[in-house]
């Protein structure tokens, strides 16, 4: 008998629901919520590196994209769902009250931003993280051994230091801090007691130095001698914590009424996007699973018995179960990926707006569309353009660094550079070179997981870029000299998820079980172009010298 499953992927941008057959893998429907009041740039001052999200679209984005995903589906297709399990961006932290309520939607903070979501990409913490690194290296106990040796402003306690510090309003009402992966199962199970939910292994153990070598979170002493506002927290947080093929409740009366489905329904414990991700792209140990849309996060599972003694230093944590229960899952990342692109964009975008946008030679209708035409054209023609020249024509090399430094070694205070401009430099060749930088920064990650002694045996592809740009993946596959595998799927993320609904519902024992039955495979391979790959060589090491320079310049 067919039974059905539904992901539920958290993006930056917005939120998709697949309905996936258990049994086979099969996405039946899907559905995509675009959050209203993040379109609009509101609660965000992306100069001052601060990006919120308001809960609200977050929670009429569960509704609406579930719903419209099972109207799609086939008929009673509802009565035969098994499970739910949900993904989010990460490190994403909101301040709640006892009964685990995000400030937002409660009366006094419905728009304060301090009181929402403080989205992964927010770096309003950086002092804080310098902070935390500095003490850690004092403390008598290394916490940061599995964190890769440096905390970053996009985790939990650089975000929620920074918030106390800030707001007193907030540090006086703030009983406890949840991640957005956490919320949500707890929001559709009904929870009211924010002490009883079921924190996610993943986001503990990669975002806020929980480890079970430290018997759960650092102790009160540390984050008080850190900073007094911090004393008592962690009492108040979580120990425990559960991996995401762990059940955390049944689907509470109120949202089964909401979705149309029973309350027989569990819903599985939550994790990042880009660790659901990595399982629905079929992760095999030593294989570099990469996740590429607005930033990129690679993961990487290996049995946990081959790294004892291993630490690898500059990643964003090593943590076991993280990823597949029972092995050691590993995470790296770029701060931006396809965002350095859309910065281009937008840049490119600027005058068409500025100067056809208020043109009085053409009627407002025809205005828009020609806006509406350019905007969607521009990459395209780009990408066209940038794929007649060889990799040294341009002349450029770039850094990948415009939203900080994410791996290795974090630094989210670090910028971005073009080197080489002269008035021959033109925008396809401006394009190229970034293509290539955020290329290079991918291989900077290979090369220290090698450095560090785990092997990369191969690379996975995973999202939005990985399918939309050929261009893009054959530069990585000759940056990286190696061949890269692209998931089928175009819903990785989702699709994980269904896995570990599937499993936390009981349909599979494990995860990897539900991997063998419900993947959808691969279905494009890049392979490396052998001359370009020994330009990229060169290419790299000056890759690698222009950013010790600006690092040397920042410091």
């Amino acid at each position: 008998m067919d039974q059905f499953v539904i992901g539920v992927d958290y993006g930056t941008d917005s939120v998709r629901s697949v309905v996936v057959n258990a049994k086979n893998g099969e996405e039946v429907s899907g559905a995509v919520f675009y959050y209203p009041r993040w379109k609009k740039g509101q609660y965000c001052a992306p100069a001052l590196n601060q990006f919120r999200q308001h809960p609200l679209d977050y929670v009429e984005g569960l509704e609406k994209s579930i719903k419209k995903a099972l109207k799609a589906a086939p008929k009673g297709t509802a009565a035969k769902v098994i499970g739910i399990a949900i993904d989010t961006t990460g490190s994403t932290p909101v301040a709640v009250n006892k009964k685990g309520v995000p400030l937002a939607l409660t009366p006094g903070f419905e728009e304060n931003p301090n009181a929402m979501f403080i989205l992964w990409k927010d770096h309003t913490g950086i002092r804080e993280a310098g902070e935390i690194n500095v003490h850690c290296a004092k403390w008598e106990e290394d916490y940061l051994r599995f964190e890769g040796g440096i905390y970053s402003s996009e985790w939990f306690w650089a975000k929620i230091l920074h918030t106390l510090r800030e707001d007193k309003k907030i540090r006086k009402a703030a009983f406890s801090w949840v991640e957005h992966c956490d919320w949500i199962p707890f929001l559709l199970t009904g929870g009211t007691d924010v002490r009883k939910m079921k924190r996610s292994r993943c986001a503990a153990g990669h975002k806020a130095l929980w480890h079970e070598d430290f018997g759960g979170l650092p102790p009160n002493a540390f984050f008080k001698a850190l900073d007094p506002l911090l004393d008592g927290l962690t009492e108040r947080l979580f120990k425990d914590t559960y991996t995401s093929d762990q059940p955390a409740g049944n689907l509470s009366k109120e949202w089964a009424e909401k979705l149309g489905l029973s309350t027989d329904v569990v819903v599985g414990v939550g994790a990042f996007d880009a660790h659901m991700g990595a399982v629905g792209g079929a992760i095999e140990p030593f294989y570099l699973s990469k996740v590429m849309g607005t930033s990129t996060c690679d993961m990487l599972v290996a049995p946990t018995e081959s790294m004892e003694g291993t630490l690898v230093q500059g990643i964003c944590g090593q943590v076991n179960g993280s990823i597949i229960p029972g092995m050691t899952g590993l995470e790296a990342g770029q701060s931006a990926f396809g965002d350095v692109y859309a910065w281009f964009k937008n840049l490119l975008s600027w005058p068409l707006e500025e100067v056809v946008g208020k043109s009085k030679l053409i009627d407002k209708k025809t205005k828009e569309k020609l806006l509406e035409e350019a905007a969607g054209r521009l990459i395209p023609q780009l990408t066209k353009a940038a794929q007649k020249l060889t990799p040294e024509e341009s002349g450029l090399i770039a850094l990948d660094w415009l939203n900080g430094r994410r791996t290795p070694d974090a630094n989210q205070a670090l910028k971005g550079a073009i080197f080489g401009l002269n008035l021959g430099t033109d925008a396809p060749k401006i394009f190229r070179a970034l293509v290539e930088a955020t290329c290079f920064g991918a291989r900077s990650i290979v090369d220290r997981f090698q450095r560090e002694g785990v092997p990369i045996q191969g690379v996975i592809g995973l999202g939005g870029v990985a399918r939309k740009s050929p261009f893009v993946m054959q530069t990585m596959a000759d940056v990286l000299n190696r061949t890269i595998k692209i998931a089928r799927s175009e819903q990785t993320c989702a699709l994980g998820a269904a896995m570990f609904a599937a499993t936390a519902a009981g349909a599979y024992p494990s995860v990897s079980e539900a991997m063998k039955a419900m993947s959808s495979g691969f279905d494009a391979e890049y392979h490396p172009n052998p001359q370009n790959a020994a330009v990229y060589d060169d290419l790299y090491r000056k890759y690698v010298d222009l950013g010790e320079l600006v690092e040397e310049q920042d410091n």
